[in-house]
């Protein structure tokens, strides 16, 4: 039996990861360019992530408040930023700039 990831998948325990300015070789070996693409509008954004989500943000801000967190911990995030989305994060998305992405769902 093989043993992927040992985390919980408490609620509590699901953590954004921000990665400020990654480098362009970063970039091009995870293939960002050929992810598919999603933009949004400046609003309010109620969300479910149902798989993991890789994102590089290209433009925007956003500022996400994650449901069921104890300590009530935003999160912020924007152009140039790559960011992990956990599987099973229910949150708001508050988009105060238009968002353009290049996103990646983990099918695990």
């Amino acid at each position: 039996m093989a043993s992927s990831t040992t985390e919980s998948s408490s609620s509590s325990n699901l953590r954004i990861i921000v990665q400020k300015n990654p480098s362009e070789s970063q970039l091009n070996e995870l293939g960002i360019k050929s992810w598919p693409k999603w933009g949004c509008s400046p609003g309010k954004y109620q969300l479910k992530f149902d798989a993991e989500e890789t994102c590089y943000l290209l433009r925007g801000k956003v500022k996400v408040y994650p449901k069921n967190n104890s300590s009530d911990e935003t999160v912020e995030f924007g152009a140039g930023d790559l960011v992990i989305i956990p599987k099973g994060l229910s949150c708001t998305w508050d988009v105060s700039v238009a968002v353009d992405k290049h996103y990646k769902f983990d099918s695990s």
